[in-house]
């Protein structure tokens, strides 16, 4: 590959990184709760973009790409996955809200490292984007010949790096904004915002899975 080319692709993943999608907002989501776990969902997402690059490099993207049904069932877990996150977060604002109501505080949130890194790695192994992404673009860049594994691998760390640099400065933004974004009314319209566009993210994959 040249130059160039490994330019084009850096482009293409900025490109992938900075389109809103479930991955950046359950990092802003988490990032409000807890700065450290935000960070720790933006590495965990980041590394899992690794796996997918894997699947490409040992054939099995292929494999997917061709069974239309595997691909449909990825889908639908997905989708699941994000309407479980948005639903259960927007039960968790309202019980929040109405506490904070009744105690005059909010409770502290459970999201730790290991969760956050969790729930980054299972967003992105589970998001259809960026399953498309690696399934369509990436091995458009693997010359014919070449170690498909090994470009495979380079090209999915470039695309690591430039997804964690973008979502550890959406989860740096959001702590340095933490102490006008935790004021109650605040925290709670965004959480409740942010929540309902991830559950309305998880629609949308399942009724695109139906129609596939």
């Amino acid at each position: 590959m040249t130059a160039v080319t490994l330019m084009a692709f850096a482009g293409l993943c900025l490109l992938l990184s900075v389109t809103p999608g479930p991955d950046t907002f359950l990092v802003l989501r988490i990032s409000l709760q807890n700065a450290v776990a935000g960070l720790a969902a933006a590495l965990g997402s980041a590394l899992a973009s690794l796996v997918w690059a894997a699947l490409v490099g040992v054939g099995l993207a292929a494999v997917l790409e061709d069974s239309a049904e595997v691909f449909r069932w990825l889908k639908i877990a997905g989708g699941l996955y994000l309407l479980y996150l948005g639903i259960s977060s927007l039960i968790r604002a309202r019980r929040t809200t109405t506490t904070s109501a009744t105690t005059g505080h909010s409770p502290r949130r459970s999201y730790s490292r290991r969760t956050g890194f969790g729930a980054g790695a299972l967003s992105t192994l589970l998001n259809p984007k960026v399953g498309l992404f690696y399934l369509a673009v990436v091995p458009q860049f693997i010359p014919h010949g070449g170690n498909t594994l090994d470009t495979a691998m380079v090209l999915g760390a470039i695309e690591s790096a430039i997804g964690f640099l973008y979502l550890a400065a959406v989860s740096i933004a959001a702590a340095k904004a933490m102490a006008w974004l935790q004021r109650p009314r605040v925290s709670s319209w965004l959480e409740r915002g942010s929540s309902g566009i991830i559950a309305a993210l998880g629609l949308g994959v399942l009724a695109s899975s139906t129609n596939s």
